[in-house]
């Protein structure tokens, strides 16, 4: 959801660390004035300042703060429900409160079910013009990785689940990668071990590109236990568009081939 024009106009004209702040239902802009505090919620004004998931008992009547000290915008969850941040970083109540970065940032609000109420937030900047609009502009395509042919071919087939958008998928195990390769490369020699020390190599590789996910083992924490990483792999690239469902086309000569267990 775009900020709105009259929300993008005072952005432009905004002393920098103005906080612009909007919800389905409202929107405000405050100064960055040393002790300034405002709640959102489920409440009614005055007892909040920006309502969000009015209609959704899930969210508490004053859920959050947004406070100005030391220069700085501060977040906190006052609410009983979680509060979800970019990359999936989450505040409880508990949590101690966190700063804004300038610019945009968005966090949800978890309610009922699979609901989640979006608060939009811009803090503005020393060089801050605001949101342009873009409208006639060409989009930006996603950002890609380069991969061979041997290397979709096999993240096709450790990430098919993936790319039939399953919920919560996990990708085949290296066994059953290698069984199914024996179908669809007799003559190619694909077995658990080359399947490892190649998508060790495409981890190191695009690791190294700014992939959006770790794809190599922190030593300080540990070798982890499971296959997190290729997880990370593979989400990344689905993600990213690199590998897409008309991929699956390389894996459906497979006559024969018996249905992957869940």
């Amino acid at each position: 959801m775009a900020l709105s024009t009259s929300l993008a106009r005072g952005v432009a004209a905004a002393a920098p660390g103005t906080l612009h702040a909007r919800t389905v239902t409202d929107e405000l802009s405050a100064p960055p004035r040393q002790g300034v505090t405002l709640c959102f919620g489920r409440g009614e004004k005055p007892d909040v300042d920006l309502g969000v998931g009015v209609d959704d008992l899930r969210v508490s009547r004053r859920h959050g703060e947004l406070t100005y000290r030391q220069g700085m915008w501060w977040l906190r969850n006052t609410g009983r429900q979680l509060v979800r941040l970019p990359r999936g970083r989450m505040m409880h109540l508990s949590t101690e409160p966190i700063p804004l970065d300038t610019g945009y940032t968005p966090l949800f609000v978890k309610g009922t079910g699979y609901r989640e109420h979006l608060v939009e937030l811009y803090v503005s900047g020393h060089d801050d013009q605001g949101p342009v609009s873009r409208r006639r502009a060409e989009t930006v395509r996603p950002e890609t990785f380069a991969l061979d042919d041997d290397e979709r071919l096999l993240l096709v087939v450790l990430g098919q689940r993936y790319l039939l958008y399953e919920e919560d998928p996990r990708p085949l195990t290296y066994s059953m990668a290698a069984r199914q390769l024996a179908y669809l490369r007799r003559d190619a020699g694909w077995n658990e071990r080359r399947i490892e020390h190649r998508i060790e190599a495409v981890r190191r590789r695009l690791d190294r590109s700014g992939f959006r996910y770790p794809l190599m083992h922190d030593k300080s924490q540990g070798r982890p236990t499971d296959n997190s990483l290729l997880h990370n792999l593979i989400k990344g690239l689905v993600e990213s568009t690199t590998l897409v469902p008309p991929d699956l086309e390389l894996i459906e000569d497979d006559a024969g081939w018996p249905e992957v267990a869940p």
